[in-house]
């Protein structure tokens, strides 16, 4: 389980060097978390895959190094550098590290009480 705590406060970063690359690993790293929501940087070395998820809430993943394949309810889509997309709510999703990437992912909770 990653840790909870988050980036330091008012201090300047270089987003692609806050996480690294781990062999046979994918590597996670909060930058802020909230009870609204949550950014994380990830980073995947080639090979590895996240399993398929469902999550309930809309999550917006930026591709800040490498090239990522993304499948969304059955649909391929292939990222490289400075692209990003959006995954819905309760959308079937899996990432494929082909190549080595990194990204962040920002996932915002407010809006869906119900």
């Amino acid at each position: 389980m990653e840790p909870t705590t988050e980036l330091e406060k008012s201090k300047a970063h270089i987003i692609v060097e806050i996480i690294e690359y781990l062999p046979n690993a994918v590597v996670s790293k909060t930058i802020i978390r909230k009870i609204t929501g949550n950014i994380t940087a990830s980073s995947f070395d080639a090979g590895e895959e996240l399993a398929e998820k469902i999550s309930p809430f809309d999550n917006y993943v930026q591709i800040i190094d490498g090239k990522a394949e993304v499948t969304i309810n059955g649909k391929v889509f292939r990222l490289a550098k400075g692209e990003g997309i959006i995954i819905p709510a309760h959308a079937s999703h899996i990432f494929n590290a082909n190549e080595q990437f990194k990204m962040i992912s920002t996932v915002i909770k407010s809006g869906y009480e119900d």
